[in-house]
């Protein structure tokens, strides 16, 4: 439990909340771009042990939530009409398309597989040189290794009758455009630790000096919450705007080379749709040409359009931190878990999920 129960140490939780009491002194908005973080501010009560002053505010860092519904559709359609064994995390398989879910498509007949690891997709691939089988490549720069790994492994063992259906999705520039947006309102960002862990914090420095914001990489648990909260208020009230790093047992400023190297061996970036929100420049990653072969979209020559998304559904500002989920007319009654109107009520990362389940301990 090393790292772990340390990190939920009660004692230490309450000394750091007395130190955040003690340093505001005004109200401040801080965005906490993970979802992970937003699961861990909601499940642990954090938010009502805040003072009133600190609006935390939950931000666009849940990938499923982000996918496209055009994605979701080509999913369903290789899986339907192109009979391809269609593997994925289990995340995206309630998230609605615009006209059901994979999940829905999987109870009709089709190949649908939940996974833990693309690599296991290659090995069934391996074992079914009669079958194409495409993951569903999702996620931030967080599991873009271990998919763009899948992709190299596939091409050295010969394997053709793999490909990825890519849905990778970038933080700095999804930073960038809350920024940049006029509804917006962030002080200050708890950034994603699991991704600075990849990607290092290098490139938070540009987002810093241009828009005067402090960002502290942070973890995932209470103290670390709370830890980086308080890193982001003491700057606020100092008036200085800089990167620290809280997870540092974790991050360092390079990141992981290695992990870099073999994403940037397959991948390459490109401008990015974000359900519910807009193309955001230079926010994701695609499959280089080298590797085309390798790409389920240009594979199968999948052109479907852009649905439009459920109008009853706020997910996009839930996501730009415009709106809070229960200021959703339909959160908890038209919009649960079981029929969700949008991606953020079923992810695991969702903040509409997080408030869901955990309900009680918000002050609504």
């Amino acid at each position: 439990m090393k790292f772990i129960s340390e990190y939920r140490d009660p004692e230490l939780a309450r000394a750091y909340l007395d130190e955040i009491r003690r340093s505001v002194t005004r109200e401040w908005s801080i965005m906490e771009v993970c979802g992970g973080q937003t699961h861990s501010l909601v499940k642990h009560g954090i938010i009502n042990l805040l003072p009133e002053e600190i609006n935390m505010i939950h931000g666009p860092g849940c990938p499923v939530c982000v996918t496209p519904l055009n994605l979701i559709d080509k999913a369903i359609y290789l899986a339907e009409e192109k009979g391809v064994i269609l593997c994925s995390f289990g995340d995206m398989l309630r998230v609605p398309g615009s006209k059901k879910s994979l999940l829905e498509a999987k109870a009709e007949g089709a190949d649908i597989r939940i996974l833990y690891s693309p690599l296991e997709a290659v090995n069934i691939a391996e074992q079914n040189p009669d079958k194409e089988v495409v993951f569903f490549a999702v996620g931030f720069e967080t599991t873009a290794p271990a998919n763009a790994l899948s992709v190299v492994h596939a091409k050295r063992r010969g394997i053709e009758n793999y490909s990825i259906l890519s849905s990778h999705v970038l933080v700095p520039p999804a930073i960038e455009a809350v920024m940049e947006d006029d509804e917006s309102k962030v002080d200050g960002f708890l950034a994603a630790g699991h991704v600075c862990t990849i990607m290092g914090t290098l490139e938070y420095y540009p987002l810093v000096e241009r828009f005067n914001v402090p960002i502290v990489v942070t973890g995932f648990e209470p103290v670390d919450i709370l830890q980086g909260i308080l890193m982001v208020i003491k700057q606020l009230e100092s008036g200085k705007a800089e990167v620290e790093n809280q997870y540092s047992r974790i991050v360092s400023e390079e990141g992981n080379p290695a992990a870099q190297d073999t994403i940037f061996e397959v991948f390459e970036v490109t401008d990015r749709l974000w359900r519910g929100m807009e193309v955001i420049p230079m926010s994701g990653y695609k499959i280089k040409e080298k590797y085309r072969n390798y790409d389920a979209t240009i594979k199968f020559d999948v052109n479907i359009e852009e649905a439009e998304e459920n109008q009853e559904c706020i997910a996009g500002e839930i996501m730009k931190g415009i709106k809070k989920p229960f200021e959703c007319p339909n959160f908890g009654a038209k919009c649960k878990p079981e029929n969700p109107l949008g991606a953020p009520m079923v992810s695991s990362e969702g903040a509409c999920a997080a408030y869901y389940h955990f309900s009680d301990l918000i002050a609504q």
